[in-house]
């Protein structure tokens, strides 16, 4: 086991990274008028990171376990603050999207590599819950985060600012992750499975930039082409997989039970949260005509109930299953998600409702992390890399279904048309999950697959 430095240190990793999903967001006016270039470059500077983010867990997880998770850590910091500084001097759109999609990539060499380490720095049982109590709260509040500092960082000091800070940043986790990164088993035989790699970050990146893309009018077309080629490239991972002697994918993991439902709350929780908060971002800004900071400061509450709700899984986790727990928590976030249809009583309505929502994923995501890594540590690093894949599809996903309900149901009068509509889609689908993870599993079946 590490010292106590192990846990925060790479809590820290999966703040930084994840905050720079969304930290350039409120900042995008400034950044396209700074460089002269024109709204569409919009799109790219802020979804590359999320493409390549989402897209390469997988196999960053896959090299961890190939190379040693510290080792691929400390690539992915060096990586980071490389692309960081690439972006603080930008001279233009072209220049800053490579160095967004460099940043993406070097966060998902990070992620799944910290999550390995966490779970070797940390022993089973209360101080491991603890972990990912920690670990889930810091990623879930640094994501929310973003879109508050990413503007207020921006008027007080310009936008190259909010890539200037990550530079340092880097380089001291790099130091402390040196220093305290536990040791982790290494694979010294088998291949690395490039043929899958390749195939897995092609469906991934299609399916994360088609969703990016269906919630323009101007490039649905292009959108649904993207989606319908990412799962078509997922439909022939299977056929590549079983050709591998090595494969990215263990059998072990695709069966194993408890992985399988982790997966399932991750992509639950994330797709059910963003998706109602983006569509609150929204209606704050057209229907109670606030601006973005300001619209930004009234989700806050979310954040603030995420450490909540995680710091309240590390009791709830003492006393019943992950998987109940995280029914439980998916539960909470449908009934944040049904509140927001009282958003047209005020803003402190919407602000109450996300809070709830808030608590409810802070619940899920840490029942949901030690749900699908409670595996044997051969598993642990695929482990990580399909939690972290099914959250980012998850966002993904779930915001532009959820998106695509409110604009196609905006104009039919409907009792529940617009956001109404699409709060009460992710309350449904947050509702389902629950019920699917709430059935008791035939106890025979799941010990012969884990045996398996």
């Amino acid at each position: 086991m590490a010292g106590p430095a192990a846990v925060p240190t790479l809590c820290a990793v999966q703040f930084v990274d994840v905050l720079s999903t969304t930290l350039v967001v409120a900042a995008l006016p400034t950044v396209l008028a700074d460089l002269g270039a024109p709204p569409s470059a919009a799109a790219p500077v802020v979804t590359v990171y999320a493409v390549l983010f989402g897209a390469l867990l997988m196999p960053a997880a896959r090299l961890g376990d190939r190379f040693g998770h510290a080792r691929v850590l400390g690539a992915g910091l060096a990586g980071f603050g490389a692309a960081s500084l690439l972006a603080a001097v930008a001279p233009s759109a072209g220049v800053l999207v490579v160095a967004r999609g460099a940043l993406g990539a070097a966060a998902a060499l990070s992620v799944p590599t910290a999550l390995r380490l966490l779970t070797a720095a940390t022993e089973e049982g209360g101080a491991r819950r603890r972990a990912l109590a920690a670990w889930s709260a810091t990623g879930a509040a640094a994501g929310a985060s973003g879109l508050v500092l990413g503007g207020v960082l921006t008027d007080l000091a310009g936008w190259r600012v909010l890539f200037w800070v990550q530079v340092p940043l880097a380089a001291l986790l790099l130091a402390a992750v040196g220093r305290t990164a536990p040791p982790t088993p290494r694979r010294t035989r088998g291949t690395l499975d490039l043929a899958g790699a390749g195939v897995l970050t092609a469906a991934v990146a299609a399916v994360v930039a088609g969703a990016s893309l269906v919630e323009d009018g101007a490039h649905r077309a292009t959108g649904v082409a993207l989606l319908l080629a990412g799962l078509a490239a997922a439909a022939c991972l299977p056929a590549v997989e079983r050709r591998s002697p090595d494969p990215l994918l263990p059998r072990a993991a695709v069966g194993h039970p408890r992985l399988r439902r982790g997966v399932l709350a991750s992509a639950a929780n994330t797709a059910t949260t963003s998706s109602s908060v983006t569509v609150a971002t929204l209606h704050l800004q057209d229907a109670g005509g606030l601006g973005a900071t300001a619209a930004g400061l009234a989700l806050v509450p979310f954040s603030l109930c995420v450490v909540a709700g995680a710091g309240l899984a590390a009791r709830v986790l003492r006393r019943t299953s992950a998987r109940v727990t995280a029914a439980a928590g998916l539960a909470v976030i449908a009934a944040g998600d049904t509140a927001l249809l009282g958003a047209g009583l005020g803003t402190w309505v919407v602000s109450a409702a996300v809070a709830v929502a808030g608590l409810g994923i802070g619940l899920s995501s840490v029942a949901a992390t030690s749900l699908g890594t409670d595996v044997g540590p051969e598993l642990q690093g695929t482990a990580a890399g399909a939690v972290n894949t099914a959250a980012q599809l998850g966002t993904a996903l779930g915001v532009a279904a959820v998106l695509l309900v409110v604009r196609a149901s905006g104009g039919t009068g409907l009792p529940l048309a617009g956001s109404g509509l699409g709060w009460v889609t992710a309350a449904l689908l947050a509702a389902l999950a629950a019920g699917l993870l709430a059935r008791r599993p035939a106890r025979a079946a799941e010990v012969a697959r884990s045996a398996g």
